[in-house]
């Protein structure tokens, strides 16, 4: 049997990083994929991540960021606070790729400052400068 899921999408919100009491990290964020076909529709899934994988998600990754996610789903249930039987489906993640580079945040002053301290003057600018 397989249960794996490998999802492109945008973060919804920057993620949330706890500790269980024995210290282990947890973050979770949800995560917006376009669906391929037919009316453009969004799904927002719910990403868990744990140990180290979760640290770095809380260090480097901010609402509206790019990132492949590769996991597992899982559905749990409780019980809230009025009896009823409330069941959530999430994606573990034990992979998660950031999939925009540092360039993108780098402002003008800095693209400057690369460009004469490598001495590289075609160190592209914007997206629109790229030779493909």
């Amino acid at each position: 049997m397989l249960n794996r899921s490998i999802l492109i999408g945008r973060l919804t919100r920057d993620p949330e990083l706890r500790y269980t009491p024995n210290g282990t990290a947890t973050a979770s964020f949800n995560l917006a994929v376009d669906r391929p076909f037919g009316d453009k529709e969004t799904d927002f899934i719910p990403v868990v991540t744990w140990r180290q994988t979760a640290e770095a998600c809380a260090n480097y990754l901010r609402k509206g960021r790019l990132c492949a996610v590769e996991g597992r789903i899982q559905v749990r249930n409780y019980e809230n606070n009025e009896g009823k039987r409330v069941y959530v489906t999430e994606v573990i993640a034990d992979n998660v790729r950031f999939l925009e580079g540092r360039i993108q945040e780098k402002t003008e002053d800095q693209i400057e400052q690369t460009k004469s301290d490598t001495g590289y003057s075609n160190y592209p600018s914007s997206d629109d400068d790229l030779p493909f």
